[in-house]
């Protein structure tokens, strides 16, 4: 068995990490532009309002605003089937409370989309993702606030109609589960009303977040079942972050503490979006928390009735986890634990594991039984332009080859696999830093961590290499 001849190869992007113009025609600010800018050792800020002579990345970002034609354009040059991109909702609707849309907003993505169409890729596009309405924040705490619900369906049934001809694909809501992380609050539910900070140390209240994140889940159903009973031909997703996590040991305190993480982590809003009910170590986990979520009369049912066709996700690393108190081992990767003995890290310490990704897809889709894609996987990395504007990163070219043969492996054992669009296609800002120097993509953007850069468009030996592979349809992966 290979890869079907319906492979979504593509890549994968966020509206707030590359688009910039993040006051322009009409937009509103989300949580992301009050973000500052950051670095792996100097973690970006939160800020309660736009602190004169700082740096907000998402501000400019990579300008694609002005630059998609150019850049669409590269991605067909790679062969592009698909391309998984966000809609920002404060583009739609300024600040989320609104009773029109913003006409300007809904011309620009119809403008890309068009344009996508055009060289025959097909868009994937993500609701929401990572950026919140920042008067949303203000009004309700994020998504505390139940009233958010019906804001977020308006926003749905808006783009839904306007687009139901140039979208089959949609994502509710990216990596939903991160709203049982405390990392969470700021970049998924919003939950930080009031406050200003360090995003990784700014006050956590897990009552608030896990609320917040019963109501999005509640959101992503109602938006599900609107979208099957209004436009049958969409296909709708779910999209979660696979904290894929290992025993550290076969100590069984090792082996319960890593299947008790893998289930509040990553199956807790899994089996809500694909089985339409909160799973059964739900109750006892929120109890030991002092967590009770308040609940209204239908949400159970809405959660029944709006399931998803497929399952998306994330994967860029595993995680190990040992129940031995005073561990004195060296910390692994942004979801904590510890580090794997057998495994690699990147230079921001995220511990590679190709095979992971084999484990996981076969995981999910025993689990599940339903269509699975891989919307984001990458290397971040220091990359080095030079004199001729070439960019040798052969290291990225390993780290991908390695997956795809991973999940080629998948495909034989007989997973179904729709497609596979690794993270950042060309440079972005990054999420969890807010840093230009990480590096993902397979074009190189000149914009750096000083707000400094021409902004052209560089093409790496990886997306030379990533265009064979596509036209191999996976097969050619040297």
């Amino acid at each position: 068995m290979t890869f079907r001849n319906d492979f979504l190869w593509g890549g994968a992007t966020a509206a707030n990490q590359m688009e910039g113009a993040w006051n322009v025609d009409g937009k509103g600010p989300s949580v992301p532009d009050m973000c500052t800018n950051g670095s792996l050792n100097s973690p970006k800020r939160l800020t309660a309002f736009i602190e004169e002579g700082t740096l907000y990345p998402s501000h400019e970002a990579i300008d694609f605003y002005h630059r998609y034609e150019g850049d669409i354009a590269l991605m067909a040059e790679m062969g592009f089937k698909c391309f998984r991109m966000s809609i920002a909702w404060t583009r739609i609707y300024p600040t989320g409370m609104e009773t029109e849309p913003n006409e300007a907003g809904l011309a620009f993505y119809d403008k890309v989309f068009d344009c996508l169409k055009a060289y025959g890729i097909e868009p994937l596009v993500t609701i929401s993702h990572y950026e919140m309405p920042f008067a949303l924040v203000e009004k309700y705490n994020g998504w505390e606030g139940r009233e958010v619900i019906g804001l977020f369906e308006r926003y749905c049934h808006t783009i839904f109609e306007r687009y139901k001809d140039k979208v089959r694909y949609w994502l509710t809501f990216n990596e939903i589960n991160s709203g049982t992380m405390p990392m969470g609050s700021v970049m998924n539910t919003g939950t930080v009303k009031g406050c200003s900070g360090s995003v990784f140390t700014l006050p956590d209240d897990p009552r608030a977040r896990f609320q917040a994140l019963h109501h999005m889940l509640v959101a992503s159903a109602r938006v599900v079942r609107y979208a099957h009973e209004h436009y049958p031909a969409f296909k709708v997703g779910c999209m979660t972050l696979m904290a894929t996590t290992y025993p550290l040991t076969p100590d069984p305190d090792d082996m319960l503490k890593a299947q008790q993480a893998m289930n509040i982590s990553n199956y807790y809003t899994t089996d809500v979006q694909v089985r339409g009910a909160y799973p059964y170590f739900a109750g006892r986990y929120l109890r030991e928390q002092g967590i009770e979520i308040r609940t209204e009369e239908g949400d159970e049912a809405d959660l029944r009735a709006g399931t998803v066709d497929f399952i998306s996700f994330s994967y860029y690393m595993s995680v190990c986890v040992t129940s031995a108190e005073n561990e004195n081992r060296i910390g692994g990767n942004l979801l904590g634990g510890v580090a794997n003995p057998y495994l690699k890290a990147s230079d921001w310490g995220w511990q590679i594991d190709p095979k992971g990704l084999r484990w996981t897809l076969n995981e999910l889709y025993g689990r599940y039984g339903i269509p699975l894609m891989v919307v984001e996987n990458g290397l971040g990395a220091r990359d080095v332009l030079e004199e001729d504007g070439s960019v040798h990163d052969s290291y990225r070219i390993d780290y991908l080859r390695q997956h795809i043969r991973e999940m080629r492996e998948a495909v034989e054992d007989g997973v179904d696999l729709m497609g596979y669009t690794p993270w950042g296609c060309i440079d972005l800002v990054s999420a969890s830093t807010g840093e230009m120097a990480k590096r993902y993509g397979m074009i190189y953007v000149e914009k750096y961590d000083d707000g400094t850069g021409s902004l052209a468009r560089r093409r790496k030996d990886s997306f030379f290499w990533y265009k064979k592979v596509i036209a191999s349809n996976g097969e050619d992966l040297d």
